[in-house]
């Protein structure tokens, strides 16, 4: 299993915590970059696989309508906050990985489950602001449905505006799981070995955030395309994310 790779991370995943590099949440709605327009070829400087659209998952509303999850309600996503372009999607799928792998392209902002058939479910997501951003294989140790989020305490004093919301878990300071949670619905905890990368596949309650670079290093997805992902990946799976190129802004 190849290791993890970021530009400011170079001695190993259990550094993540210690740097503060994957708290899972980035800045404020002002401060996200413009999306990447979705790149198709095979031959994108991220490895990108090649896809043809063979057709959307359902309505939007049917997709991306409010839901009453247990004790909490998933607010529904309005159109003008997602872009088509990253709507929930299935596609032909030119990748190589087998069925139940997990793909990242951050470059394109897509996650892939890849199915039998040549197929793929593709999702859009939110992927790490530079500096942040990061590429390797991971298995996915463990689920959860509305977690708790422990933000590293570095983050802590990066964003001193987060202290007020937190309080204290049985695992230390934190927030609890809900609708207003920046870890979203539902949580993918990405493993190497025994150790954890401390980075996860998360929702979000910042839909219009997808498609864009703007996060911690974790990958965000709207809060009923995880749940979709949460019903079809299993604990054990493969994530592969791929090489990030970040976008050339203008001054």
């Amino acid at each position: 299993m190849s290791h993890v790779n970021r530009r400011t991370l170079i001695v190993g995943a259990s550094s993540a915590a210690a740097f503060g590099l994957a708290g899972c949440v980035g800045g404020q709605q002002s401060q996200i970059a413009a999306a990447v327009p979705p790149a198709l070829s095979p031959a994108s400087a991220s490895g990108s696989p090649a896809t043809t659209v063979i057709g959307a998952a359902g309505d939007f509303g049917q997709m991306y309508g409010e839901i009453q999850d247990g004790k909490f309600r998933v607010a529904a996503v309005k159109p003008s906050d997602l872009d088509p372009a990253f709507r929930r999607t299935r596609v032909a799928y030119a990748g190589k990985e087998a069925p139940g792998t997990i793909v990242v392209d951050p470059s394109a902002h897509y996650l892939y489950h890849v199915e039998e058939g040549g197929q793929a479910m593709r999702y859009g997501v939110g992927v790490g602001r530079e500096g942040f951003a990061w590429s390797g294989e991971a298995l996915i140790h463990n689920k959860q449905e509305w977690p708790d989020w422990y933000p590293p305490k570095e983050m802590l004093a990066r964003r001193p505006d987060l202290v007020k919301q937190m309080s204290q878990l049985q695992s230390g300071l934190g927030m609890p799981g809900g609708p207003e949670n920046p870890l979203g619905a539902r949580a993918h905890y990405l493993w190497q070995g025994n150790q954890d990368t401390y980075f996860r596949i998360h929702g979000t309650n910042e839909p219009a955030s997808i498609g864009s670079s703007v996060s911690s290093g974790c990958i965000r997805m709207v809060n009923q395309d995880v749940m979709d992902l949460y019903q079809r990946s299993t604990v054990g799976s493969k994530v592969v994310v791929l090489g990030h190129v970040q976008p050339n802004h203008s001054a």
